[in-house]
């Protein structure tokens, strides 16, 4: 006999090595271990690979019993039999000869695909355990057995690509089925196959159903279609069963293994967009007729045992894929507009509560406030979809409701833009019904998010009209705010005068209200103000009354903002040890709020303070840290505070051509952002580079750091390898080849200025610069601009 009857592998495994490392660890410990997954999740792929590893450790055999296609459990006894070639006595059932064929035996069974017969199969499998002590057992299943000795292994989804794993395993997965059906990826195509890999959720035949488009797609292509997936995954393995051959077959056939109210609540759960619970299920999901509150709870875990629910400590979650199949069948039962309303009027409610008393309440201990607040920042995901809903449905109350509430948990987070965008949709909406008061305060968080953003004009339009319309609303947080914001944009336009008169009126007006949270952030301003007066002393005594009120208010982002701002004044005054600890300090509480942008700006003046105490190591190790922590981020505002520093540690170590080179990646990271450019620093240290270095060699790092990756140009000068930047090839080609407006445009490129900025000195428009620029490359054969400077300045065109 052969010692098993597993098929050959058609095609490489990819990934999971983890998994059946862990698998074939515990078949040797546990008799009965069941696969439960939804759907096209790799089940049984994953169960023959073990399978097969496991073949040595069982001399009686290894064997497969594919079950999807039996429809009737009493059937189920007789297939195992045909597999085990046992043979049928008459009036005997098939079970008895099982037990004779098995008893002793020292063998894997291998039973595949048993949600159908879900019930026989555990009646059998009890039976063959009690009766067959060396026997082991491995099922795949959406349903788990739920009989006692059972090990159930949730199969997950592949691991998703992100900045640290760029090759995980859905991505080789796909790279790999695109190649067995002739398609060649690039290094290119990276970005676009991420895309497809996390919108499809990491599940396995997903991934290679789109692989198999590539035939005909490329990965851009299909990203920007994976919406409609339903549609666009139908070309699966003709040799395949047919609920695999597409994935809308594969999902259908889990659905239709439900009982009804399952079905039910999965189509209602699809409203909501991330993470949720039992309560907000409760509120979202229930009625009085179809699906009453007290059966939540059980029709969850009905779900959760057929795998088409994701169960992590109490908080639920759909795969993308299921969720986009339950929505259209939301769709379809015409229950969507009804359920969506209910989940904006129920998410805004929760998030109400939230703000309340997780950040708004004065005086209230961290503790207290934390779950709130951790409860808060869990529904985001749902507050986008949310928002989404109410500008789509024009909702304009819930939505300002929501979006006040909600982009105050964002900003402690240091997300600021997202509220900005979703004030800027709901105030376009039809006001009409919605309290004025609502769109007062809606509007002064709205100037906040303008401030934060820097369009000054912007703000101080929003905000005049905030201030003229809550006049007669009563003092809150949100009022504070808004007066707050009126006061940052006085001093942020050099009106001190009337700032300073404003910030005090505020100090009062909070004072009189108990409103801790924006009377600390008027002593923060105050400190600014006194700062840029040059009066070191008052900006102290207003900095450190800024952080009593704020630990008086007891949230700990009001702590740190205030923390970092006496860090600032400390550095003012040339404190640095101070500055150091205070910053260090502020660092510590934004990470553990998780606000890594505020967290990588302190970090970020920590090492701009090391550099002046001539601590080059420490702030070398900082920067690094904080290249990180804004790559993670995706924030090009604290990429260029890194590049900005790192100029200057390189120029004080006698590195002035990384100097350079950092400040152009700098300069044209701030043009990227719409922010001033114009730096003495700057002009200084270029000056200095052309007295030291020359006018070619500072033109080529200026505009080498420009060109380049800002990552790579930080790592570069970090590594201290900005010299080692090789010269771009420079071909003798004579400067009269060039028109007179080519040449005065290479001229103004060793400078490194920006499409932008050439237009500006010429007075022509950027598209007119890009064209220049383009002949000019053709004509003297370059590909880079920083080639064109080179040559410009060999030829003595540079611009002064």
């Amino acid at each position: 006999m052969t010692s098993h009857n597993l098929p050959a592998e058609p095609n490489r495994f990819v990934g999971r090595a983890r998994d059946v490392d862990e698998l074939c660890g515990l078949l040797r410990d546990q008799r009965l271990v069941t696969l439960c997954g939804v759907g096209g999740i790799g089940k049984t792929r994953l169960a023959l690979r073990v399978a097969a590893r496991a073949v040595s450790g069982f001399p009686d055999g290894v064997w497969l019993v594919e079950l999807a296609r039996i429809t009737g459990a009493d059937l189920v006894a007789h297939e195992i039999a045909n597999v085990l070639g046992v043979r049928e006595e008459r009036s005997r059932p098939s079970l008895d000869g099982l037990l004779v064929r098995l008893r002793g035996a020292r063998a894997l069974l291998v039973l595949d695909n048993c949600e159908q017969v879900v019930e026989r199969c555990a009646e059998l499998v009890s039976a063959l355990l009690a009766g067959c002590p060396e026997l082991r057992i491995l099922l795949t299943t959406r349903e788990a057995l739920r009989i006692p000795g059972e090990l159930v292994w949730r199969v997950p989804p592949l691991d998703l690509p992100d900045a640290r794993h760029p090759d995980a395993e859905a991505v080789l997965l796909f790279t790999d089925r695109s190649l067995a059906v002739g398609a060649r990826l690039s290094g290119a195509d990276f970005d676009d196959v991420a895309r497809v890999c996390v919108a499809l959720d990491g599940l396995p035949l997903a991934l290679e159903l789109a692989a198999a488009r590539t035939r005909m797609l490329s990965p851009a292509q299909i990203a920007d279609r994976i919406g409609d997936r339903f549609r666009l995954l139908t070309s699966g393995d003709r040799t395949a069963p047919a609920r695999q051959r597409t994935l809308l077959a594969t999902v259908e056939w889990s659905h239709d293994l439900l009982l009804a109210k399952e079905r039910v609540l999965l189509r209602r759960l699809s409203v909501f967009a991330g993470h949720f619970d039992l309560d907000l299920v409760e509120q979202v999901c229930a009625d009085d007729v179809h699906l009453p509150a007290e059966e939540m709870l059980d029709l969850l875990g009905g779900l959760v045992d057929k795998s088409l629910l994701l169960a992590d400590g109490g908080r639920y979650r759909l795969l993308e894929t299921i969720k986009q199949f339950a929505l259209e069948r939301l769709r379809e039962q015409d229950e969507l507009v009804w359920f969506r309303d209910r989940h904006l009027q129920v998410i805004c409610e929760v998030q109400e509560r939230c703000f309340e008393s997780g950040l708004a309440t004065p005086r209230a201990p961290w503790p207290e406030r934390l779950p709130s607040f951790v409860r808060g920042r869990s529904l985001l995901d749902d507050c986008r979809a949310a928002v989404d809903w109410a500008v789509e449905s024009g909702n304009a109350l819930l939505g300002l409701r929501l979006a006040y509430v909600a982009s105050a948990m964002l900003a402690v987070h240091g997300e600021i833009a997202e509220g900005v965008e979703w004030f800027e949709r709901l105030l376009r909406l039809d006001l009409t019904g919605v309290p004025p008061e609502v769109v007062a305060l809606s509007k002064g968080a709205f100037a906040y998010g303008l401030e934060a953003r820097d369009d000054l004009a912007g703000c101080e339009r929003v905000v005049e009209e905030a201030l003229r319309e809550q006049e007669k609303v009563p003092h809150s947080l949100g009022k504070g705010v808004t007066l707050n914001v009126a006061g940052v944009l006085l001093l942020r336009t050099g009106r001190f005068d009337r700032a300073e008169r404003h910030f005090e009126q505020v100090v009062a007006t909070t004072t009189e209200h108990d409103d801790t949270f924006n009377r600390a952030i008027a002593h923060s301003c105050l400190a600014v103000l006194a700062g840029l007066r040059g009066q070191p002393r008052l900006a102290h005594r207003h900095a450190s009354q800024a952080l009593a009120v704020a630990r008086e208010n007891g949230h700990p982002w009001h702590v740190a903002m205030a923390t970092s701002q006496l860090a600032a004044v400390a550095e003012w005054r040339g404190d640095t040890e101070a500055a150091v600890t205070h910053y260090r300090e502020a660092a510590a509480i934004f990470g553990e709020l998780d606000n890594r942008v505020e967290m990588e700006r302190c970090l970020v003046m920590v090492a701009k303070v090391a550099i002046g105490r001539r601590d080059h190591a420490m702030a070398k190790d900082l920067l690094a840290e904080c290249l990180e922590l804004a790559q993670r981020t995706g924030q090009r505002l604290g990429m260029a505070r890194v590049l900005r520093v790192l100029s200057r540690l390189a120029d004080v170590e006698g590195d002035l051509a990384g100097a350079v080179l950092s400040s152009g990646a700098a300069t044209a990271l701030a043009e990227q952002m719409g922010e001033p450019t114009v730096s003495g620093r700057i002009e200084e240290l270029l000056a200095r580079s052309r007295d030291r270095l020359g006018e070619g060699r500072t033109a080529l790092q200026w505009s080498r750091g420009r060109e380049l990756d800002p990552v790579e140009v930080a790592r570069l000068v970090l590594e201290g390898g900005n010299g080692r930047l090789p010269l771009p090839t420079v071909a003798e080609v004579p400067h009269p080849v060039l028109t007179a407006r080519e040449q005065e445009i290479a001229g103004l490129l060793t400078r490194g200025l920006s499409n932008r900025g050439i237009a500006d000195e010429l007075v022509i428009s950027p598209a007119t610069v890009a064209r220049h620029i383009a002949n000019i490359m053709e004509k003297l054969g370059y590909s880079s601009r920083s080639q064109i400077a080179l040559w410009a300045v060999e030829h003595d065109l540079g611009s002064a």
